[in-house]
């Protein structure tokens, strides 16, 4: 019977409450793992690894260092399953106050505080940039705010949201709900799909829009709407900054590359920077249309309710949390104009997709319901942080 590691610090209840399930989530994803031609996952942490390591990076959120809140990721590997770690001579303790000491020299992305078992502690061996499939990494994002996730198969940038806690707040991810629409694919780029092949049916690209989107912290709407129509011009009021001829941005030449050019680290560096160029656009006042082709159609156009069109009064709220019970709500219950915009935009053009993003953070996809005759707004806030 494996022994239950040693941590010191005062308990954390929220990482207890949650541990077991996070810990049953490796337990099978590890084992689908397993089949020939994968490459060799990460041990899983198990219930008491997972809340010790929970329990010390929160009381760690609290303080300050310098001035600044800690902001890092512990990740629960050997120095064995990295390359090219940089050890300690020197383990510390899991707790509290050397990671808030080590927080300033790790703050920066896709570096890694290593964690291990030696003897029956848990020990913070070092910083690692590399991760093995399926590691358990937990993130400090802000004071009291924890993301655990693991990192993905094939893809060592892409990581998969498991759970988020924030104070006494517990949010799992059922991952049966994190689908964007019926039939399209799942979340890729945070619940560890492959894309597929280019089209707004890759979830992967949607995803990555949302947290370019996010990122700029000035709010902006992203509209969806079928390549080569031009019905969606009926819902614009305004014309905006941009001529409605459709162009191929950078991000549509690459997903029309052929299947063997794309995939590649290349391929997806390019990918990233052809987002963020994209998703850049949305901070103009107004919204950005583009095709499922990724074509761009118009940015900063105003919008208005087509000709004949009765406003939208109700909509369904969701959110792939598991235990979370849909609800349904007046549009200004849910935000502001750009909320009230995207919903009236995707109701009166029903095979658009809206992305909204507040200034808060807060990400909402919109999509029309044809089983509830209803326009949809999914909360995908949990899936990006």
């Amino acid at each position: 019977m494996a022994q239950s590691p040693a941590v010191s610090g005062p308990s954390y209840p929220a990482a207890g409450l949650v541990a077991a399930r996070v810990a049953g989530h490796f337990a099978r994803h590890v084992t689908e793992a397993r089949p020939e031609g994968h490459p060799e996952p990460a041990t899983p942490p198990d219930a008491e690894v997972i809340e010790a390591i929970a329990e010390a990076a929160f009381w760690a959120s609290l303080r300050r260092e310098e001035g600044a809140s800690p902001t890092i990721s512990v990740a629960f590997l050997s120095p064995e399953q990295s390359r090219r770690p940089l050890c300690f001579e020197r383990p510390l303790p899991l707790a509290a106050g050397p990671l808030t000491r080590l927080a300033p020299a790790v703050e920066r992305p896709g570096v890694h505080l290593g964690v291990w078992r030696i003897g029956r502690e848990l020990r913070v061996w070092g910083v690692t940039r590399t991760l093995p499939p399926f590691c358990f990494v937990l993130e400090v994002v802000g004071p009291g705010l924890l993301v655990l996730k693991h990192r993905g198969d094939r893809d060592a940038a892409k990581f998969v949201n498991i759970a988020v806690l924030e104070g006494d707040q517990v949010k799992v991810i059922d991952e049966s709900r994190s689908r964007l629409t019926d039939g399209m694919s799942p979340a890729c780029p945070l619940l560890g799909a492959d894309p597929v092949d280019a089209g707004i049916e890759s979830a992967d690209i949607l995803l990555q829009l949302a947290v370019s989107l996010r990122a700029h912290g000035r709010g902006g709407t992203l509209l969806v709407v079928p390549a080569g129509s031009s019905a969606w011009r009926e819902s614009v009021v305004e014309t905006g900054l941009y001529a409605f001829e459709p162009t191929p941005s950078s991000l549509s030449e690459l997903t029309r590359r052929e299947a063997d050019a794309r995939g590649t680290l290349e391929w997806r560096d390019a990918v990233r920077r052809a987002v963020d160029g994209l998703a850049g656009l949305t901070a103009v006042d107004g919204a950005t249309i583009i095709s499922k082709r990724y074509d761009l159609l118009a940015f900063g156009v105003k919008l208005g309710p087509r000709d004949g069109s009765p406003r939208v009064e109700r909509i369904l709220v969701t959110e792939p949390v598991a235990g979370a019970v849909r609800s349904e709500i007046e549009p200004a219950e849910l935000g502001g104009t750009r909320h009230l915009s995207a919903a009236q935009f995707v109701h009166d053009q029903r095979d658009a997709i809206g992305l909204v993003a507040s200034q808060d953070g807060r990400v909402t996809v919109f999509t029309w319901s044809g089983q509830d005759r209803k326009v949809r707004a999914h909360r995908i806030d949990i899936l990006l942080l």
